[in-house]
């Protein structure tokens, strides 16, 4: 789409991720056979939006490599979070680029919804999504014609059950950006934060009309348990193709990269596998395993093995870290 600017903020520390993240920017590990932040930038190509601001902060570097690598065609400008003051800082970074609507999706977060046709509509919108315990989310009262009328981050008490998922439009990128200058200069902080949901508020009392928009589905890949949620999501969705490999079972939907070698091993349901890793006497399910990793001897459920893991013995159930070693046999490691 013409004359729409997409800000990505992907500076998170992603502490609940660890000890992956100690290594990795969360928005760089993989779910469905790419990283989390491959999957985000397709979709806003799909948008049709040419322009893309990254906030980026821990582990940047990594963040720009990838994308000047493998998304070359993107016009993307990399602004450099210094300070953690919370996500409505992190946006008010980005300012002097944006003169046009804007289109903000959170670095962890996939949406399935018909965003093209909301930002066709031409008017603010939050993504938002009905959820059981609403006190973990920002939150949106909504009228009943659908605007929303109250914004509140994280309410002790009930309010809505309408969490905010993560996606915005805004048509009034310049009211947004007042609105952000406002918080920031007043030391108007909610958990000891600038956050976005307090400027949000400021565009609504200053009468701007923010619509909801209910979406389909939402994933937060903040911590193990939804980063494997999202994979299993994808490869269901996607369902990858994959070679047939002599010794091995495969029980699709799976992701292997081709050249993962694999002997006497039983893969799937939902399982991606990255590049170079090898697999001996393996049973595993519901899980991920990055790139170089080695695996013997082992029964897996529900994991995630970071890249160049080294994992020999008899488990059920493991978050394994970048170039960890366990070995619980005395078997040589390769």
């Amino acid at each position: 789409m013409k004359n729409i600017i997409c800000i990505l903020p992907v500076a998170g520390m992603g502490k609940r991720l660890a000890p992956h993240t100690f290594t990795i920017p969360k928005v760089l590990l993989p779910v469905g056979g790419k990283p989390i932040l491959g999957h985000l930038i397709e979709y806003i190509k799909s948008l049709e939006i040419k322009t893309i601001i990254f906030v980026i902060g821990h582990l940047g570097e990594k963040i720009v490599n990838y994308v000047k690598k493998d998304f070359p065609e993107i016009d993307s400008i990399f602004v450099k979070q210094k300070e953690f003051l919370g996500l409505g800082y992190a946006i008010s970074l980005t300012k002097k680029y944006v003169d046009c609507p804007v289109f903000i999706n959170l670095g962890d977060t996939l949406i399935e919804a018909d965003v093209k046709k909301y930002i066709s509509e031409n008017k603010s919108w939050i993504a938002v999504k009905k959820v059981d315990d609403p006190k973990r989310f920002g939150v949106a009262l909504i009228t009943k014609n659908g605007i929303i009328k109250k914004v509140i981050e994280k309410p002790k008490n009930f309010i809505s059950n309408k969490a905010i998922c993560g996606m915005y439009f805004f048509k009034n990128s310049k009211l947004l950006f007042q609105c952000l200058d406002e918080i920031i200069q007043h030391d108007i902080k909610t958990n000891e934060e600038y956050q976005l949901t307090d400027a949000i508020q400021k565009m609504i009392d200053k009468k701007e009309n923010i619509f909801a928009y209910e979406i389909d589905k939402w994933f937060d890949s903040g911590k193990i348990e939804s980063l494997l949620e999202t994979n299993h999501y994808l490869l269901k969705k996607n369902k990858p193709a994959y070679t047939e490999i002599p010794s091995v079972v495969i029980n699709p939907p799976v992701y292997i990269s081709p050249d993962a070698q694999l002997k006497n091993c039983v893969i799937g349901p939902y399982v991606s596998i990255g590049k170079e890793v090898f697999l001996s006497n393996v049973i595993v399910q519901n899980s991920i395993i990055n790139d170089n990793a080695v695996i013997k001897n082992v029964i897996l459920q529900n994991s995630v093995i970071g890249y160049s893991a080294h994992l020999i013995g008899n488990l059920q159930a493991i978050n394994l870290g970048d170039s960890s070693i366990v070995n619980l046999t005395g078997e040589e490691i390769l």
